[in-house]
C-alpha cells in the first residue's frame, strides 16, 4: 500500500480470533502492524515481532490499548481494527482509494456477519448500514480509520469511559465537523453473540445501549 499506514488491534484476556486475521495483514503491502496486549494477556502464538509487526503493551481497556498501539507508531494513517474482523477481498483497494481522497475525515467499512450465527443477521447488517450512512453514527467494529492529525485533534479514545469510547469518538467528530465517510468495501465480523444469546435479545439489547449512548452524547454536545 503506498500510503503509510498502521494497523492498531487491540487484544482482550483470551483473545484467539487473531489467527485468522493477522495472516492476511501480514501477507499484503500494508506498513506496519501494531498489536496491543495487557501484561496479563501475553497472546503466547502470536508471530515473532519484526519490522512490520510490534507488539506494545498497555493496560486494560481498549481505549487505552487503541491510544497506546496509536502512540507506538508514527505512520500518518492509523487503522482501528478489532481481533475478530476479517477483511473482503476488495478491502484494500478500497482502502487505498479513501486514503487518497479523504485526508480529513474518519473513513468505515460496511458491517458484514459471517455464516457462525443465525441468518437473520442480516437484518442487522441492514440495520448498520442506515446507521452509519443515514445517521452518521458508524461502531468501532466497521474498523475506522483517519489521519494522525484527526486522531490527536479530537484527543484519541476517551479512556475515562468503560465502554462506548468508539461512539464517544464519533459524537465528538459529529462536533468538529469531522466527516464520517464510508471506505466502500465490507469488513466481516463473528456473529456467535447472536447464536449464544439469542437473535432478538442480543439485537434490542444493542439498540437499547446505542439509543442510550446517543442521548447521552447529544446532550453532552448541547451542553457544550
Amino acid at each position: 500500500m503506498a500510503s503509510p499506514i498502521a494497523i492498531v488491534i487491540p487484544l482482550g484476556p483470551g483473545e484467539l480470533a487473531w489467527r485468522q486475521l493477522l495472516p492476511s495483514l501480514l501477507s499484503s503491502t500494508v506498513a506496519g502492524l501494531t498489536v496491543v496486549h495487557t501484561p496479563d494477556a501475553v497472546p503466547a502464538e502470536l508471530p515473532v515481532a519484526g519490522e512490520r509487526l510490534r507488539l506494545v503493551v498497555s493496560r486494560q481497556g481498549r481505549a487505552a490499548q487503541m491510544n497506546a498501539g496509536a502512540a507506538a507508531t508514527a505512520a500518518p494513517w492509523l487503522w482501528f481494527l478489532h481481533a475478530d474482523s476479517r477483511l473482503s477481498a476488495d478491502a484494500f483497494a478500497c482502502l487505498e482509494q479513501y486514503l487518497a481522497g479523504s485526508p480529513d475525515g474518519i473513513g468505515y467499512f460496511d458491517l458484514r456477519f459471517l455464516a457462525d450465527g443465525p441468518g437473520l443477521v442480516r437484518l442487522n447488517e441492514w440495520g448498520a448500514r442506515v446507521r452509519s450512512r443515514w445517521l452518521q453514527l458508524p461502531f468501532g467494529d466497521q474498523g475506522f480509520v483517519m489521519h494522525r492529525d484527526t486522531f490527536q485533534a479530537l484527543g484519541g479514545f476517551d479512556e475515562s469511559l468503560p465502554s462506548a469510547e468508539d461512539h464517544a469518538l464519533v459524537w465528538r467528530a459529529r462536533r468538529a465537523g469531522v466527516p464520517l465517510r464510508p471506505v466502500g468495501a465490507d469488513l466481516w465480523t463473528s456473529a456467535r453473540k447472536y447464536r449464544r444469546q439469542g437473535w432478538l435479545g442480543t439485537t434490542v439489547s444493542h439498540l437499547a445501549a446505542t439509543l442510550m449512548q446517543a442521548r447521552r452524547f447529544a446532550r453532552s454536545e448541547v451542553s457544550r
